[in-house]
């Protein structure tokens, strides 16, 4: 009789197959809906706890996994380094999984993907990280850089670039902030803060305050959204208190016609729409406003227009009162968010993004009308994609200025220079920045 053959949890499976869509360039979301869309609710949280956890320490758990591996850690498969890294974020992070299974699975993913020789090394690499978990993790880095690279995971050329900008101090708080969950925050629509805590709480989730903005609440991690009869019914939308301040700092009169360029996946749309006459949402991608589609029927809005238009061609959508362009950017300031970007993220990408950001905020003023506003935002800690485009484009036009918001607008700790400047380990949010531009009436 043939030996019985080991089962792989469908949620091992797909984690591991997610991995090899994010090294094949596949986002972190949409690989994550992609691969557990057939999973049950516990599962999905299950994978995206290893997946997101494995990410997020993946430069640590590199570190104690290297020295186990015969002849570098470099030379093996990339998809074998990643079902070692799985492998080693469930006997090291994740308490609830028993290490026996966690080897077991994880050879058995390696021997149906590779063969047995890889599932001979995955074998050996776990064995000996079990046996030695209570042993002190091998000696950092001489080099404070490298050091606070491996320790808190990120690629050293970014760690360096913020140590030589904020210190390192300031660097290891931001490093921090990027490891840990990102919450859920809600704005009330059609209601107010407080009602909104009331429905969540009849239904038994208890909500915070949100930090920046004093209308918005922050729910518990693990909370199911769509469970909630609020954001079913329309009564709320999703949305980080860095994004509403950048909504809240551009200040767009009442009664405005405006447009939001870069507009999917739309909360800025939406937020906009709060005293905006008409909100024209536009952006280059249709199926990325699908979910603004979503939004607009869950919320009833009957004045945001979805239009599909790249941000650099906005003149031809006609002349509005406000234009905000939520810029496409290397993302540094959601990296507890996405913790797929930092592992993505190029030097060189800087340079390609900060080209890009230029000609989109050239486009962007062709549709804002004489004496109109001009906001441009990113979600960026980066000075090439934030303050370096604004600087080039007042330098290549005059009639344009930097115009702070209303004093009171936005708290005073988020504003420099009249910029928005929004810090995930200043404030406890994303990363954001915006600035506020006032085109000349002559």
């Amino acid at each position: 009789m043939s030996p019985a053959v080991a089962t792989i949890t469908d949620a091992r499976r797909a984690a591991a197959d997610l991995l090899a869509d994010l090294r094949s360039g596949v986002l972190l979301d949409a690989a994550f809906d992609r691969r557990t869309a057939a999973l049950e609710p516990r599962d999905r949280r299950w994978v995206q706890e290893l997946v997101w956890t494995m990410l997020r320490r993946r430069g640590a758990l590199d570190h104690r996994i290297a020295p186990c591996v015969t002849g570098g850690f470099a030379r093996i498969d990339a998809d074998v380094a990643d079902l070692l890294r799985l492998g080693a974020a469930q006997l090291f992070q994740m308490d609830s999984v028993p290490a026996y299974a966690a080897i077991a699975q994880t050879v058995e993913l390696a021997k149906r993907r590779h063969g047995p020789g890889a599932a001979g090394l995955v074998n050996a690499v776990l064995r000996r990280l079990d046996r030695e978990r209570d042993h002190p993790a091998p000696p950092l880095p001489a080099d404070p850089v490298e050091a606070l690279a491996v320790t808190y995971s990120h690629p050293r050329w970014l760690v360096a670039r913020w140590v030589a900008r904020w210190g390192a101090e300031a660097t290891q708080a931001l490093l921090e902030a990027n490891n840990t969950e990102a919450p859920i925050h809600l704005r009330p629509w059609d209601c107010t803060a407080a009602e909104l805590a009331a429905m969540c709480a009849a239904e038994g989730v208890t909500t915070e305050p949100a930090p920046l903005v004093d209308d918005g609440v922050r729910l518990p991690s693990g909370t199911a959204l769509t469970a909630l009869t609020a954001f079913r019914e329309g009564r709320c939308l999703v949305q980080d208190p860095a994004a509403t301040l950048v909504t809240r700092y551009a200040a767009i009169p009442a009664g405005a016609r405006v447009a939001d360029l870069c507009a999917a996946p739309g909360g800025k749309a939406v937020e906009l729409a709060r005293t905006a006459g008409e909100v024209i949402a536009a952006d280059a991608s249709e199926a990325r406003l699908g979910r603004l589609e979503a939004t607009i029927a869950r919320l009833h809005l009957d004045h945001v227009t979805p239009v599909v238009c790249d941000a650099r061609e906005a003149g031809t959508l006609g002349t509005f009162d406000a234009v905000l362009v939520d810029a496409p950017c290397t993302g540094t300031g959601t990296f507890r968010r996405h913790p797929d970007a930092r592992w993505r993220l190029k030097p060189s990408d800087l340079a390609v993004m900060s080209a890009t950001q230029r000609a989109i905020l050239r486009g962007a003023a062709e549709a804002v009308a004489p004496g109109g506003l001009l906001i441009y935002s990113t979600c960026s800690l980066e000075p090439e994609e934030d303050d370096a485009p604004v600087e080039a484009f007042l330098a290549e036009h005059p009639e344009w200025s930097l115009e702070p918001p209303p004093e009171g607008t936005v708290p005073a700790s988020t504003l420099d220079a009249g910029h928005l400047r929004v810090l995930p380990h200043r404030h406890a949010t994303d990363g954001s920045f915006a600035a506020r531009l006032r085109r000349g009436v002559a």
